[in-house]
């Protein structure tokens, strides 16, 4: 009879770990056999231990159980409608952009003469270029977000990861402020491009869970991920490199950020091609 009952949780346990998804259920099946090697669980049961396989079997197909209707509830998909978080980011977006304009600021002193108002729009020079780098960045995130995220759902995890992402995307007036007036400081440089790289891993995080969860209208192939995923990597190779040579070559190296729709651009084409 006990051995009966050992092999129904045997089974018990075998059937919730077949009904998880692929990546969980291996990472159980690992502490299961770490459990065996270890010598948790007897593989020779006999009369004299059987009892005590039972109620290890029993705590382990009660852990198992909690954990996968603790995963269920945490990855559960939300009621909200996923067209209001477009409508979040959209209105972000539009903000963070406007922001942009407020790094330039007119002179505490009134300007009286001609050669003095020359003189100020020279030294807002190098800010208003920035601004504009600044702005056609955020507009090709705008674009690849619309454009690859497109989603039929959504729960509490994904909708997290977007809202991290769109924090990152709010830091943008601020690090572009930082570069435009402490450029000569290479920490000035590094918090402008940690803020564009964690826009970019920000976005790789939304893309791949909501690749494997299912949630995306389109982009659904493996395929469609590579093209995602290696345009989105040679964009952080970008912007580790116009970094790098902006501080230690020319400030002026921060214009290849213009490069990224021209990237982006062309990658769509290549991709269409295929």
């Amino acid at each position: 009879m006990k051995n009966i009952e050992l092999q129904s949780l045997k089974d018990e346990i075998e059937q919730q770990i077949s009904e998880m998804d692929e990546n969980r259920a291996v990472k159980v099946q690992e502490k299961l056999e770490d459990a065996k090697k270890k010598n948790k669980f007897s593989e020779n049961i006999n009369e004299e231990n059987i009892d005590e396989e039972i109620r290890k079997l029993e705590k382990t197909n009660k852990r198992i159980s909690t954990y996968q209707r603790f995963v269920d509830a945490f990855e559960k998909d939300l009621d909200i409608d996923p067209g209001r978080l477009m409508g979040l980011t959209d209105g972000i977006f539009s903000i963070v952009m406007t922001l942009l304009v407020f790094g330039m600021v007119l002179p505490d002193n009134e300007i009286l003469n001609y050669t003095g108002f020359i003189n100020f729009l020279g030294s807002i020079g190098p800010i208003a270029g920035l601004i504009i780098v600044s702005f056609i960045v955020l507009g090709s995130f705008w674009i690849y977000h619309h454009e690859f995220m497109k989603i039929k759902s959504l729960n509490m995890p994904y909708l997290w990861l977007n809202i991290f992402y769109l924090a990152c995307l709010c830091f943008i007036p601020f690090s572009t402020s930082v570069i435009g007036n402490y450029s000569h400081f290479f920490l000035a440089d590094v918090i402008f491009g940690v803020n564009i790289l964690l826009v970019i891993v920000f976005f790789l995080f939304m893309f791949h869970y909501a690749h494997k969860r299912g949630f995306l209208e389109k982009y659904t192939s493996e395929k469609d991920k590579k093209y995602v995923f290696h345009t989105l990597y040679i964009l952080m190779g970008v912007t580790i490199i116009v970094n790098i040579l902006d501080f230690n070559v020319n400030s002026n190296f921060i214009y290849l950020f213009l490069l990224i729709p021209i990237i982006s651009t062309l990658r769509h084409i290549q991709y269409l091609m295929k």
